[in-house]
C-alpha cells in the first residue's frame, strides 16, 4: 500500500495542473518517509521545511518561507516548477489564510511554486482546507501499516498484527514487550493527545479527555452508550463534551464511534456508538499482558481481533470510498456493515466456532445486501482477509 501511495505522490508533483497536495493521517506512519522518498525520485527542485519547532510568529515563518521559495524558484527556472514541502502544517496559526494569500498571489503573477503539505490532525488540516482553500487542494490520506506492509518488512504472523498493530516504527522492539508498550504509551499515545489534540483545540477538561481515551481502547470493538462511559468517569459534565471530545480523537486517528447501519437517518445518528481504535497497538499497549497470554484468553482474542478486523476496514475506506457501520437489533449483531454507493455488505468476525450467526441472517433479511461475510471461523480466513481490499467484496 505504501508503494501505491508513493507512486501517486511521485504522479501528482509531475502533473502540470497545480493543486495544493495535502499528505493526511496519523503520526509514525512514514508521511516524511514517503514525501522525502517521492522527492529524491522526481527531477524537480525544492525546499521542504517543518513547522514542528517553530519559535516566534508562525505566521511570519510560513510567509519568509514561502519568500525563500520564489527565490529559489526562479533561480533554478526549472519548467515543471518549483516545489515548497512543509510538513506538520497545523502547527502554524491561521496557515490556510496564509497559504490562500501565498498561492493566489502566484498563480496571478505566474509563478510555479507547487505546494505539498503534511498533517497528523486531520480536524485542523480540514478545517483549513474547506474554510480557506477550497477548491485548491487535493487529499493523499495515509493510513496505518497494513498487515501485508509488516508482514514484508518485519516478517510479521496476522497474530502478531492483531497484537501489535500497524505501527512501523517500534517494531523491531517487540521482542522485549515491556520497552514496546512504554515507546506506544509515550511516543504515540502521549505525543498524538498532547500535540494532535489538547494544544490545538480548546480542552476544558484534559484528564477527561484521556480517560475517554482510555476507557474506549478498554472497549474497541464493543457498542457502549456514551452514558455508561459517563458513569465510568464519574462525571456529571454533558453527554456533549464526551460526544466531541471523541470526535477530536477520532479526528488525530487515534479511536472512533462506528454509528449503527439503519435506513433512518436521525436514528443511525442518535445510536449508541461502537468503538473503534484505528491501531490495536493503542489497546495492546495498555494491557497487562504479553501477546501469548492474549491468545490464551477466548474473550480477550476474541475482542482483538474483531478490533483488528475494523482497523483495517478503517484504514482502506478513504481509498475504498465507503462507510463504516455496524448493525445490530437486540441480541442480533453484524460486526461491520460497508457501504458504498447504494451497494452494502455485512462482515462478521469469529475467531473461534461460528455458533450464532442469527444476525447475519436477520440483517440480511431486512436490508438485503448485496453479500454477507464470515470472516474466521468457516469463512474467509483472518490472515487472507487482512490481506484482501474490502472494496474487492462488493
Amino acid at each position: 500500500m505504501q508503494r501505491q501511495y508513493l507512486q501517486a505522490i511521485k504522479s501528482r508533483i509531475l502533473e502540470p495542473r497545480k493543486f495544493i497536495q495535502v499528505i493526511l493521517g496519523p503520526r509514525q506512519v512514514g508521511k516524511t518517509t514517503l514525501i522525502t522518498q517521492a522527492l529524491h525520485e522526481v527531477d524537480i527542485p525544492y525546499l521542504f521545511a517543518t513547522a514542528d519547532n517553530i519559535e516566534g510568529d508562525s505566521t511570519v515563518w510560513l510567509k519568509t518561507l514561502w519568500s525563500k521559495a520564489r527565490i529559489e524558484c526562479r533561480k533554478h527556472n526549472a519548467e515543471a516548477g518549483f516545489l515548497l514541502v512543509i510538513d506538520e502544517t497545523q502547527k502554524i496559526a491561521n496557515w490556510s489564510e496564509v497559504v490562500k494569500r501565498e498561492w493566489d498571489m502566484d498563480t496571478f503573477n505566474g509563478v510555479n511554486i507547487k505546494l505539498v503539505i503534511l498533517g497528523s490532525s486531520s480536524l485542523l488540516i480540514q478545517k483549513g482546507l474547506t474554510e480557506s482553500l477550497a477548491g485548491r487542494f487535493e487529499v493523499i490520506p495515509i493510513p496505518h501499516w497494513s498487515f501485508a506492509e509488516m508482514n514484508e518488512a518485519f516478517g510479521w504472523t496476522a497474530d502478531q498484527y492483531i497484537w501489535f498493530g500497524g505501527y512501523p516504527g517500534p517494531a523491531e522492539l517487540v521482542g522485549d514487550e515491556n520497552r514496546w508498550k512504554q515507546y506506544i504509551s509515550t511516543t504515540m499515545i502521549e505525543t498524538s493527545i498532547s500535540k494532535d489534540v489538547l494544544m490545538l483545540s480548546r480542552i476544558d477538561k484534559p484528564a477527561l479527555l484521556r480517560r475517554l481515551f482510555e476507557i474506549g481502547c478498554r472497549y474497541s470493538a464493543q457498542i457502549v452508550s456514551l452514558s455508561k462511559i459517563q458513569g465510568e468517569l464519574n462525571e456529571k459534565g454533558n453527554l456533549t463534551t464526551l460526544s466531541n471530545y471523541l470526535n477530536l480523537l477520532d479526528s488525530a486517528r487515534l479511536i472512533g464511534g462506528l454509528e449503527k447501519f439503519s435506513s433512518d437517518m436521525i436514528r443511525q445518528r442518535a445510536s449508541k456508538p461502537k468503538f473503534q481504535v484505528y491501531n490495536n497497538a493503542l489497546v495492546s499497549a495498555q494491557i497487562p499482558m504479553t501477546l501469548v497470554q492474549a491468545q490464551a484468553d477466548a474473550n480477550l482474542w476474541g475482542r482483538l481481533v474483531e478490533s483488528a478486523i475494523g482497523s483495517h476496514l478503517q484504514a482502506c475506506a478513504d481509498k475504498g470510498r465507503y462507510r463504516l457501520y455496524y448493525w445490530n437489533d437486540g441480541c442480533r449483531e453484524v460486526d461491520f456493515v460497508l457501504q458504498r454507493g447504494t451497494a452494502t455488505i455485512g462482515i462478521e468476525v469469529k475467531s473461534g466456532k461460528a455458533n450464532h450467526v442469527s444476525g447475519m441472517k436477520g440483517f440480511e433479511e431486512r436490508y438485503h445486501p448485496e453479500a454477507i461475510y464470515l470472516v474466521g471461523a468457516d469463512g474467509i480466513p483472518i490472515e487472507e482477509f487482512f490481506r484482501l481490499d474490502p472494496v474487492e467484496l462488493f
